[in-house]
């Protein structure tokens, strides 16, 4: 992938929220262990990455916050810019061009200034 890290801490927010986005809206099937990856990134990355448990679980929420828990326990090494940067690069490895273009776009105005 392309280098992330030269972007600003605000142009990588404004690229993390156009990959949540679009990741949010799109029709695409992601298998189970990506929408993990996609859950734990963007609460890292977001700084929601506690383990705490807020009500008693019901009806098999147990197997669910446990496979949570662990996604969130696989990447807990990563910055929360880090997570920001694997979001997007995994945004882009399942949507392409609708996010790719926005990369290059954000990468190319950084060229310039």
């Amino acid at each position: 992938m392309r280098n992330l890290e030269k972007l600003s801490e605000d142009e990588l927010e404004q690229l993390f929220k156009i990959a949540f986005k679009k990741v949010s809206k799109t029709s695409i099937q992601f298998k189970q262990d990506t929408l993990l990856y996609f859950y734990a990134y963007y609460k890292h990355a977001n700084d929601q990455s506690s383990l705490k448990v807020i009500h008693q679980p019901e009806n098999g929420e147990e197997l669910v916050n446990a496979f949570k828990a662990n996604a969130l326990f696989q990447i807990r090494g990563l910055s929360p810019k880090d997570a920001k940067i694997k979001y997007i690069e995994l945004a882009e490895k399942y949507l392409g061009d609708l996010i790719t273009d926005e990369i290059n776009l954000m990468l190319l105005k950084k060229n310039k200034v």
